[in-house]
């Protein structure tokens, strides 16, 4: 033995490593959307729950993935506690996958083409021609990911090959038998050295592909190798504990808790049958024989479907133990708890969720500051105070789901990859500030309302007629940013800035009258300043919504990013037929309703809901129009390429 063997050990060692990770990873990202489809539907049958987290674990490599996607999709609500137990058992019968494909370094090829052609070393530089091949051509829309999955097999299996090498070598200088030999005869050092194996990799799959490769010296035995098999698994497990326990709240915590009940359960379930079967004489022609890659992968997938099904009916035992460990949060609940909770960083990894929990965040800020709007309204026509505070309360939780989301999606942006994912969330970086600002706007109304009652002062009648016709074009414009960014609404977009080119109108026109009633008395001078900061205020609500509809434009037509102000100068030049058409309607609608009694918009349910619904627009010709009705997550998960061309 020399340091040139070690370092060959190591380095095939990184190549496995790296290799499985990136194989996990383009996987991950290649069928976030489809995993949180899937997982999101998981009823209360643990056993439809355990097929899922088999299947899910199996395809992305990894258990601790799985669990801590599982604890996320708890803690937003999307599963319950009592879900999750079945996919916790799923995962980890579902990571032993990953063993019998290493398990391929034991085909024995002989004569046969066939089999060679599934020896590692054919497997191996064939998976790599197969994904650079993939990724320099671009054949197709995911090839790059496919590409990644085909190279991270490659390397892996090459780093097996390296592995392999290099301990054939060390094993002709007795090293791994002293190793392991002291192994077999303290089966607590086996369980202690396979549970820190695998904490320090982070992964059970990891730990038992190096024990497969060390096989290769026919120097292992069954009973130098079995505890460290089962001492994986509490690695493992603690691994995925400490991920999900980082910023999370009781429910996936609980999650955390029943991984690591299962697995302890698991690892004294195993190590008391394998004594009691040693004993009875049952492992004798095994005990003390050499093991090899298969043997290896037959023992772990054994070892776990056979605890899977002794310790599945004791899964409400497991969940009522983790709810005493693990204590209710002590903290007042926000209205808004299921939509903070869902920006979940473990989500990170799997753009689609992290995007949809953003989605449903910014929907719940836009419904609360549009509901504010509406209620600062009413403050102008009679003021009550105890709707004051609802607003600056309802005002409050914007804030917070504010910064949550901003500091959500700043930590969401350093593991996108993929340039559509990109493109939703730079569309979402920049509303969040807009809607917010809506929310913002609606406090201002409602402290101008409060400071005319102070004064003892209001406006007129007349006044409160045309406030009422601007009400009604400023509740049309968030009509219309709602479905904007709700469905991706071009349409409705392009509908945003006629009507807000009226409103600045309509503004201009009621500065004017108010003047004119001002000079014959009929409005209170003291109300002037007042009035004036309101006109402001309804501007800036109008500014809001067409920075909306510009950020989705540029979402749907990327080429517009670089000349916004372009497209600006070419709706307001004139040469634009439907803009042109869409003013015309909505000006001729409300400017003509200022020449009559003007009806009041309908007034919605007290405060925002939590999980808004699609909102029935006025359109340009007067007429009311039903939407059709979306799923609210349709956005996040929609993975088609922005178009071209505008």
């Amino acid at each position: 033995m020399n340091i040139f063997h070690v370092i060959s050990l190591l380095g095939g060692l990184a190549m496995f490593l790296y290799g499985m990770r990136l194989m996990g990873d383009s996987l991950k990202e290649n069928s976030s959307g489809t995993l949180k489809v899937a997982m999101g539907k998981v009823t209360d049958n643990p056993l439809k729950a355990f097929v899922l987290g088999l299947l899910v674990t199996a395809l992305i490599q990894s258990s601790t993935a799985t669990i801590v996607i599982t604890a996320g999709l708890v803690g937003a609500g999307i599963l319950t506690l009592h879900q999750s137990l079945g996919i916790i058992i799923g995962a980890n019968v579902g990571t032993t996958v990953t063993g019998q494909i290493i398990r391929l370094l034991d085909v024995d090829a002989g004569g046969s083409s066939v089999l060679r052609f599934f020896q590692p070393s054919t497997l191996a530089p064939v998976a790599l021609i197969i994904g650079i091949v993939l990724i320099m051509g671009s054949f197709f829309k995911n090839a790059k990911s496919v590409g990644n999955i085909a190279i991270g097999f490659g390397i892996l299996f090459s780093g097996l090959l390296n592995m392999t090498g290099a301990v054939n070598d060390l094993a002709q200088s007795g090293l791994i038998e002293r190793l392991f030999a002291g192994l077999g005869e303290s089966p607590v050092l086996g369980y202690v050295t396979g549970a820190g194996v695998a904490f320090m990799l982070q992964s059970s799959s990891a730990t038992i592909g190096i024990l497969q490769a060390f096989s290769a010296s026919g120097l292992l035995t069954f009973k130098a190798i079995y505890a460290v098999i089962v001492g994986v698994y509490l690695g493992d497990c603690v691994t995925t504990a400490i991920v999900i326990y980082i910023g999370a709240k009781s429910e996936p915590k609980r999650v955390a808790i029943m991984n690591i009940i299962y697995n302890l359960s698991k690892s004294a379930l195993v190590l008391a049958a394998v004594t009691i079967v040693h004993r009875l004489g049952l492992l004798n022609s095994l005990w003390d024989e050499p093991v090899n890659s298969s043997i290896i992968a037959n023992t772990n997938t054994i070892f776990n479907l056979g605890c899977a099904v002794c310790l599945f009916p004791l899964l409400s035992t497991f969940e009522k133990l983790s709810r005493k460990l693990v204590k209710d949060d002590p903290v007042k609940e926000s209205k808004y708890k299921q939509e903070i909770e869902a920006l979940n960083p473990v989500f990170f990894n799997t753009p689609a969720l992290a995007l949809q929990s953003c989605y449903k965040v910014l929907l719940t800020i836009l419904a609360a500051s549009r509901s504010n709007i509406e209620r600062s309204f009413r403050l102008l026509e009679k003021y009550d105070p105890e709707l004051h505070m609802e607003i600056q309360a309802d005002e409050d939780e914007i804030d917070r789901m504010t910064d949550q989301v901003s500091k959500y999606m700043v930590g969401c942006l350093a593991q996108l990859k993929l340039p559509y994912h990109v493109a939703i969330l730079d569309q979402y970086y920049k509303v969040t500030s807009e809607f917010e600002r809506l929310g913002d706007h609606a406090v201002n109304i409602a402290d101008h309302a409060a400071a005319l009652k102070r004064n003892d002062t209001a406006f007129s009648p007349a006044a409160l007629s045309e406030l009422a016709v601007l009400e009604n074009a400023l509740m049309h414009i968030l009509d219309e940013t709602e479905q904007t960014f709700r469905k991706r609404d071009v349409d409705a977009a392009e509908r945003i800035e006629p009507l807000v080119q009226v409103v600045g109108e309509l503004i201009a026109l009621l500065k004017r009258n108010h003047l004119k009633r001002m000079s014959t008395g009929e409005c209170n001078v003291y109300a002037d300043a007042t009035f004036s900061d309101l006109m402001v205020e309804f501007h800036r609500i109008g500014d809001v919504c067409s920075n909306v509809g510009v950020a989705t434009m540029v979402r749907v037509h990327p080429e517009l990013a670089d000349h916004e102000h372009l497209y600006y100068e070419r709706l307001h030049s004139g040469s634009d037929e439907t803009f042109n058409a869409a003013y015309d309607r909505a000006r001729q609608r409300y400017f003509s309703l200022l020449q009559k009694p003007v009806p009041k918009p309908e007034v919605k349910a007290e405060g925002p809901q939590p999980a808004p619904k699609a909102e029935e627009p006025v359109t340009e010709t007067g007429a009311e129009e039903r939407m059709t009705a979306i799923d609210p997550e349709q956005d996040a998960q929609e993975q088609v390429e922005p178009t071209a061309q505008p």
